[in-house]
């Protein structure tokens, strides 16, 4: 199976149909009046289809069980065919576009069963996807070139030539991924002060988005949200809030980060751990839905 760990809980939503076409009208009469030998065709598809979409993990290897939270199944009749619509949600980390299709199917299937008695030339046709939504395939398309970044590495060692940084570089190659270009890459020692006069020098015009990573722990030199916190004027709690619960999700001391985010005039300030693993994480979490804050603070609609 696919690994979904990194993938974050979301609402999902897919909405699938099917068809089934019979050959003659008194077939569709006898569905509308309920007069099929076998029973109710649409109370008995419905609820086969409902089990259909429950159980999809335990009949498509590579799907993943997942939590249904709700499952409506409805028809429509077009001349001889009959239409059937399965849309499902979920809160989970992968969508249910496979649910939705087998819920159809499954659907499709028992009005086939139910009506080959009295119609030989009844034929399941057209299953098909007609829309999902949720998770990051939202964003896919999403690109931001307008957004113009700087990255500030705030570690001692790293100044000092004495390690290799590799978190400023993760930050700036999943930008690259949306198309927003880092024009500023600096490296500066756990100092408070200097960490406050580089936030206060990048956080400008030429500079929508600023992400310090590193110095956000609970060793002595961590300083760099007692540096930034003065400067912020709104704060965003969330953001951080929303980093710290998907790391701590994967391992246990992510609560330990103490990084702080919000708007330093125009400029959006993220503060991330000084951990590759760490920064990966919260880019995961952030990434691209955090750029949604641009249109917002420009008071440009959803």
């Amino acid at each position: 199976m696919v690994n979904i760990t990194k993938k974050s809980s979301t609402l999902r939503i897919a909405i699938a149909a099917a068809t089934v076409k019979v050959s003659k009208q008194e077939t569709i009469d006898a569905v509308i009046q309920r007069k099929i030998p076998k029973g109710d065709v649409f109370e008995f598809a419905r609820a086969a289809g409902l089990f259909g979409v429950k159980r999809t993990s335990d009949v498509i290897p590579d799907c993943h069980p997942l939590p249904i939270e709700y499952t409506a199944i409805s028809y429509e009749i077009e001349g001889l065919s009959i239409i059937i619509t399965v849309e499902v949600h979920t809160i989970y980390k992968t969508g249910v576009e496979v649910e939705a299709m087998h819920g159809a199917s499954v659907t499709a299937l028992t009005i086939y069963d139910m009506l080959k008695p009295i119609d030989k030339g009844v034929e399941i046709q057209n299953i098909r996807l007609l829309k999902k939504s949720g998770g990051k395939s939202d964003f896919k398309h999403a690109k931001f070139p307008e957004i113009k970044a700087a990255v500030v590495v705030c570690s001692d060692s790293i100044f000092a030539g004495q390690s290799q940084d590799t978190s400023g570089k993760t930050i700036i190659a999943r930008l690259e991924q949306f198309e927003i270009s880092t024009t500023k890459y600096e490296i500066v020692p756990d100092d408070l002060d200097t960490i406050r006069q580089v936030a206060k020098k990048l956080s400008g015009p030429e500079h929508q988005l600023l992400i310090f990573t590193g110095g956000t722990g609970l060793s002595p030199r961590d300083l760099t949200p007692e540096a930034i916190a003065p400067l912020i004027d709104r704060p965003i709690p969330g953001i951080m809030e929303t980093a710290r619960q998907y790391g701590q999700e994967r391992m246990p001391y992510a609560m330990l980060s103490r990084g702080i985010a919000g708007f330093i005039g125009e400029t959006l300030v993220l503060t991330l751990p000084g951990s590759n693993s760490g920064v990966e994480e919260s880019m995961e979490a952030l990434f691209p839905q955090l750029l949604h804050l641009f249109k917002i603070n420009k008071g440009q609609k959803h």
